[in-house]
C-alpha cells in the first residue's frame, strides 16, 4: 500500500481524557437538527467547522467556509486544539452492539501517501463507489479555507496473516487508552498514542504491499487528490509537504469486529404501481415466495434463507403490508446486459435491484419509462417510518413510498473482488458500521 506515516495531529484536550463533547459523526450523515444538537452541547464541537453549511451535497456560500476557518484559528489560538511535539500513530477502538452482542472494531489512525485511484506497484488505493461533484466542491472549499483534513478516510486492507490487527490489539491490551469518548449512538471510542519507533516500524511492515480499499470517505479522498493537484498547479510541491499525505483509519479485513450492515431500498412515485401489477410485470424474471408476518419477519426470513449463492431480496408492499421473497428465475440475470462486468458484480443483490427490478421492471412497465424515487434506509424500522409518510433523512422526501426492497448485507469478499477488478459498485452497496468519529484527530495541511 502507499507508505503509512505517523503525524502530528491537532487534537482536543491535548489528546487525553474524555472528549465526548467535541466529537461528531461524519458530516454526510448529519442534518441541521443533528448539527444544532452537537453545538448545543459545546459550541467548540468539531461539527461547527466540519459542517459549515447544510446540506453538504453542494458548494455552500463563501462566508460559511470563512467562518469554519475562523473557528479553527480561534480554537488553536485559545488552546482548544493543540498539536503534540512528536509524530505518532494512534490505535483506535470502537466498542458497539451488533446483533445483540457487544463487539469492537480496531484500527490505526495514520497518514498515507496521496496517490490517484488504481492498482500500482507496492499497493494502490481502490474505490468501490462513484462520487458526485457537489460534495467534492464543498469539501475542497472547506479544505482550502481551513488548510486541514478534518475527518479521516475509512480504509481497509487484506491483512490475511492478521499481523496488523494483532499489533493494534496488543497495544490496547498493554495499557489504558489516552483518550476516549462516547457518541450519541452509544459507541465507545478509545485512542492510544503510539510514538515508539519499533512499534511504528512493525506496523508499517505489516501493511507493506497491501492495497487500500476505501470503505467510507470516497468524496473526502477525492478532495485530497484535488487539493494536491491545485497546489501543484501553482508550483512545485515538495515531497514532504503535508498535502501529499492523507489521514486514514486503517482496519484489517481480518479484524473480528469488521461488520457490514444492510442498506434497504424504498421505491416510489410510480404512477401505475400496485403489488399485483408489479408481480405481473416481473413474471418470467422473478419468482416469489409469500412470507407471513411483518417487515421484521421478512428480514429474518431473508437472513435465514439458504446460503446457496442465489440472489434473494425481500419485497414489502407498503399499502397492503404483504411480504414476499423474490428470487431471479435465471442464475445470472444481468449477464446479457452487463457481460463485461465480473460475475461478483452482476450477482450483487443491490445490482439486481437497480438493473433488473428498477430498470427492467418498475421504470418501463410501471412508470412510463420515467425515473422513480429512491430512499436508502438502513433498518426495517426506518422503512416503516417512510411507509407512514415521514421524511427520515434516507432520501426520497415524504409521502412518495410504495414498495420496499429488503436486502442482506453485501459480503466483504465481494467488495474486495470488485475493487480488485477495478469496478465500482452500485450506489449505497455497503454500510460499514459504526461510523468513525470526527474530532479525534485533525490533519493540518500547511
Amino acid at each position: 500500500m502507499p507508505h503509512a506515516y505517523p503525524f502530528r495531529p491537532l487534537q482536543y484536550s491535548h489528546g487525553s481524557g474524555d472528549v465526548s463533547a467535541f466529537i461528531a459523526p461524519p458530516y454526510d450523515v448529519l442534518d441541521a437538527e443533528g448539527k444544532a444538537k452537537l453545538i448545543a452541547r459545546d459550541p467548540r464541537n468539531i461539527v461547527a467547522a466540519d459542517l459549515p453549511h447544510v446540506p453538504a451535497k453542494q458548494l455552500g456560500p463563501p462566508a460559511a467556509y470563512a467562518i469554519a476557518a475562523s473557528l479553527m484559528s480561534t480554537w488553536i489560538a485559545d488552546g482548544t486544539l493543540s498539536r503534540p511535539d512528536h509524530k505518532a500513530m494512534f490505535a483506535y477502538r470502537q466498542t458497539f452492539k451488533w446483533n445483540g452482542k457487544t463487539t469492537d472494531r480496531c484500527g490505526m489512525i495514520c497518514t498515507l501517501e496521496v496517490h490517484p485511484f488504481g492498482k500500482r506497484p507496492g499497493g494502490g488505493i481502490l474505490p468501490h463507489e462513484q462520487t458526485f461533484s457537489g460534495p467534492k466542491e464543498d469539501r475542497l472549499a472547506l479544505m482550502r479555507a481551513t488548510a486541514s483534513q478534518l475527518s479521516p478516510i475509512f480504509g481497509l486492507h487484506a491483512d490475511e496473516a492478521g499481523k496488523a490487527s494483532a499489533l493494534v490489539r496488543r497495544v490496547m491490551d498493554d495499557r489504558k487508552p489516552d483518550m476516549h469518548a462516547r457518541s450519541d449512538d452509544g459507541v465507545l471510542h478509545e485512542v492510544w498514542r503510539i510514538d515508539d519507533e519499533p512499534t511504528i516500524t512493525e506496523y508499517q511492515s505489516a501493511l507493506a504491499d497491501e492495497d487500500v480499499f476505501i470503505a467510507d470517505g470516497h468524496h473526502r479522498y477525492n478532495t485530497a487528490l484535488n487539493y494536491l493537484a491545485s497546489l501543484e498547479a501553482q508550483g512545485a510541491v515538495p515531497p514532504e509537504h503535508p498535502a501529499r499525505r492523507c489521514m486514514f483509519v486503517m482496519v484489517g479485513m481480518s479484524d473480528p469486529g469488521l461488520v457490514i450492515g444492510a442498506t434497504h431500498r424504498v421505491l416510489g412515485g410510480m404512477r401505475d404501481y400496485s403489488l399485483e401489477k408489479f408481480l405481473g410485470a416481473a413474471d418470467g424474471q422473478l419468482s416469489f415466495e409469500p412470507i407471513e408476518g411483518t417487515s421484521a419477519d421478512l428480514e429474518r426470513a431473508l437472513q435465514d434463507s439458504p446460503a446457496d449463492g442465489r440472489n434473494r431480496v425481500g419485497i414489502y408492499d407498503l399499502a397492503s403490508k404483504r411480504c414476499l421473497i423474490a428470487t431471479p428465475t435465471a442464475d445470472d440475470p444481468l449477464q446479457a446486459t452487463f457481460g463485461t462486468k465480473p460475475k461478483a458484480w452482476r450477482t450483487l443483490d443491490v445490482a439486481l435491484i437497480q438493473h433488473l427490478i428498477v430498470e427492467q421492471i418498475c421504470q418501463p412497465k410501471l412508470n412510463g419509462g420515467e425515473p422513480i424515487t429512491w430512499a436508502f434506509p438502513h433498518t426495517v424500522a426506518e422503512v416503516e417510518e417512510i411507509a407512514q409518510g415521514k421524511e427520515t433523512g434516507a432520501g426520497g422526501g415524504a409521502g412518495f413510498a410504495q414498495l420496499a426492497v429488503i436486502v442482506r448485507p453485501t459480503p466483504l469478499d465481494a467488495v474486495k473482488e470488485i475493487c480488485l477488478a477495478g469496478e465500482l459498485m452500485p450506489q449505497k452497496s455497503t454500510f460499514f458500521l459504526p461510523k468513525l468519529a470526527t474530532g479525534l484527530a485533525i490533519n493540518p495541511l500547511s
